[in-house]
């Protein structure tokens, strides 16, 4: 028997962000512009996600519990750890993520691990930057980026 593949939706400010997945885990969190109005989200992984998305938004959330289950490399997939591991509201440089992943020399392919990370948000893309401190480039847009790095600034903010 065939997992059951789900997809729901979540409109936020800066667009609609599409969440697919299985009972297993999030495959992908990504800004879409069209929306499949034939998506049922029953998958409680999915609905979860989307709580989850809704509080983060909302500015009630700063960590998430949901599964994940992104596939990948193994080599994208300790990027990815990595990238969970920076806290909210805080930045790291491409070069940082690669000394915490032991390849100190390998900025590159970490920006291409980062550039391909499949769960936006959830696996926090938008909060590795330039080694200048610049906005590099972001697969949901720099506007994007820098509204999600501002909100977190503004919900650490009000929280004292």
């Amino acid at each position: 028997m065939m997992e059951q593949f789900d997809k729901g939706y979540f409109f936020t400010d800066i667009g609609a962000l599409e969440v697919a997945g299985t009972e297993r885990g999030i495959v992908s969190v990504r800004f879409v512009e069209n929306v499949d109005t034939g998506a049922a989200c029953t998958t409680s992984v999915v609905q979860q996600c989307i709580t989850e998305l809704s509080q983060y938004f909302g500015g009630r959330r700063t960590t998430f519990s949901v599964r994940l289950n992104p596939g990948g490399t193994e080599f994208r997939r300790r990027v990815w750890h990595v990238l969970r591991n920076i806290p909210f509201g805080l930045t790291k440089s491409y070069r940082d993520v690669a000394v915490a992943i032991d390849r100190p020399t390998s900025a590159r392919p970490v920006g291409g691990a980062v550039g391909h990370n499949p769960i936006a948000i959830i696996v926090p893309c938008h909060r590795v930057i330039g080694s200048d401190g610049s906005l590099t480039g972001y697969a949901g847009g720099l506007d994007r980026k820098r509204w999600l790095l501002e909100h977190e600034r503004r919900v650490l903010a009000t929280r004292g």
